[in-house]
């Protein structure tokens, strides 16, 4: 006998957030959304916690393709370019300082 796994389905974002916003309206409870939607009540409080939780982008994956990893490898990368142009701006103040004061020696000197 072959037992097959049950896939999940998948829900657009839309869909998911108008659970999430339908569940949070005042007199609505998250079970009954649940019914109308076909989905568990659980299922809406996951999406809610992922909603609060997780950032836009991270909120939105399709076929369970995580976005966040790939993001947060550029915002690193981002980061350390930043610290290295900093680090090149304060040498060339440094230089650029070093510079006016020799020049200013050679002239008194003269």
């Amino acid at each position: 006998m072959i037992m097959s796994k049950k896939r999940a389905q998948a829900y657009t974002e839309e869909f998911r957030r108008e659970a999430v916003k339908r569940a949070d309206k005042p007199g609505a409870t998250t079970a009954s959304v649940a019914r109308e939607l076909g989905v568990s009540a659980q299922q809406i409080y996951n999406w809610r916690r992922q909603f609060n939780r997780l950032s836009e982008k991270q909120f939105n994956s399709l076929d369970g393709a995580d976005y966040s990893k790939q993001e947060s490898a550029e915002v690193r990368k981002l980061k350390r370019e930043l610290h290295e142009a900093r680090q090149e701006v304060e040498f060339l103040k440094t230089a650029a300082a070093s510079l006016r004061t020799t020049k200013s020696k050679v002239r008194t000197d003269t």
